[in-house]
């Protein structure tokens, strides 16, 4: 019978140390932070959401803005042909 230890690789121990080290991390961010301001996958998406709004609102105001001077060139230019085809008296 042979009995086989468990081996521990550098894969294990760099796995423990990895979690080791957001379990500090993150009771550190408690402590520092405090309890009610910590990130939570809740808040990143309500900011995500925000954000969106925020580049949404954004492109529509460009988007009115472009449409205005359009508006605007395409009034100048028909006002500058209606003068140009009027006869000279």
């Amino acid at each position: 019978m042979s009995t086989t230890e468990p081996s521990i690789g550098l894969t294990t121990i760099s796995r423990t140390v990895a979690s080791l080290a957001v379990g500090v991390v993150h009771t550190l961010e408690r402590a520092v932070v405090g309890e009610g301001r910590m990130r939570t996958a809740r808040g990143n998406a309500w900011e995500a959401v925000c954000a969106d709004r925020a580049r949404a609102d954004q492109r529509a105001e460009l988007d009115r803005l472009v449409a205005e001077l359009a508006a605007a060139r395409a009034a100048a230019r028909e006002r500058r042909e209606v003068r140009e085809h009027q006869p000279v008296s």
